[in-house]
């Protein structure tokens, strides 16, 4: 069968394997739709901290079954779903506890092993998630608003906090989304002029900050939560939750500066550089910092429901979609025109 692999930084190819033979509790699957993933987009750059070459990208997919045993959970061949691609190791401290999604030696498909960009994978059963009659598209959508998803939860948003969510890429603008979802007042920053009126004329957020200097960026803050003074000098309330969904230094260390006293901040983005920053800001501002890992079996679940009630439109976020044949394109354009594109998919049943 064919599959896409990223050889090496900048290297794409369609190259022929073996197609896979699914095992007892395993599933054949034939893939439908795959979005690139930031993750995805760092390894093609060379600048994804959870990557070795050559592999097999892709992990965001939505699936046809093509064979499967009979199971508990009601799976039958024809079935469109998706599935948890994190694959955790079920005997580290974390796993022992429950924490599967921040597994000690989790291997995510696409990262740490091979992913799903190819015609064919197999899938243990248990990760297999049915559909529920979503389209494709919007299914292979629902990974990566589950990593949105899971990191607002960390954050325990309640209607009316002020949230700020930094970066205006898919999972960014998806955090906004489930952040407005559960009632907050949400705006959106971003270097990119684009995509910030993009998410805004789509999806309904407060507001935005064009985030083109320091100064402007705390400007934007001031004029959204309003200002102390003290001294002769203002200074910004801050937001009571800010989600961080860039992967650099400096959007994190925007967070921290942005965020009110006694607020909140999430890390969901993943970066290789370091940041040295005054961490006494920290305690100064009392602040709750949260990392945030993959997503649960139930972040799946309750947004498939989520997004089969009508409560978001997933397809909004899809602004590309090109053939499996052009895979190396896709990337390419990707990595260089990225100011103009939300989430990027491959469609597997367009061989062309």
């Amino acid at each position: 069968m064919k599959a896409v692999r990223i050889n090496a930084p900048g290297e794409v190819e369609i190259c022929e394997i073996e197609k896979p033979v699914r095992k007892q509790g395993e599933a054949l699957l034939k893939i439908l739709y795959g979005g690139i993933c930031g993750s995805d987009l760092g390894s093609y750059r060379g600048t994804f901290v959870y990557f070795d070459y050559p592999r097999i990208p892709g992990h965001e997919i939505s699936a046809e079954i093509v064979e499967i045993d009979e199971n508990e959970k009601g799976l039958k061949p024809g079935m469109v779903v998706t599935c948890n691609p994190y694959f955790n190791c079920g005997h580290c401290y974390s796993c022992e506890r429950g924490i599967v999604n921040a597994c000690m030696d989790n291997e995510t498909m696409g990262c740490q092993r091979d992913g799903a960009f190819c015609e064919y994978i197999t899938m243990p059963i248990e990760r297999i998630y049915d559909g529920k009659g979503l389209s494709p598209k919007a299914l292979a959508a629902i990974e990566p608003f589950c990593i949105s998803y899971h990191g607002v939860q960390r954050a325990g948003i309640t209607p009316g906090d002020k949230v700020l969510v930094i970066g205006a890429g898919t999972i960014g603008v998806l955090a906004a989304t489930a952040a407005k979802a559960l009632g907050g007042e949400v705006y959106v920053s971003d270097v990119q002029p684009q995509k910030l009126d993009y998410a805004l004329g789509n999806f309904g957020f407060d507001g935005k900050i064009l985030n083109s200097s320091p100064e402007e960026f705390e400007k934007g803050v001031g004029e959204i939560t309003g200002f102390f003074e003290k001294d002769g000098m203002k200074i910004p309330h801050g937001f009571d939750v800010c989600i961080e969904a860039v992967g650099l230094p400096s959007t994190f260390q925007n967070c921290i500066d942005a965020a009110a006293f006694g607020g909140k901040v999430v890390l969901i983005g993943v970066g290789k550089q370091n940041l040295d920053f005054n961490f006494t800001l920290l305690q100064k501002k009392e602040l709750n910092v949260y990392g945030s890992r993959n997503a649960l079996e139930k972040d799946f679940t309750e947004l498939i429901d989520l997004v089969k009630a009508g409560k978001v439109d997933l397809e909004k976020a899809i602004t590309d979609v090109y053939p499996f044949g052009k895979a190396a394109e896709a990337f390419a354009d990707f990595s260089s025109n990225g100011a103009g594109m939300l989430k990027v998919m491959i469609d597997f049943t367009d061989g062309k």
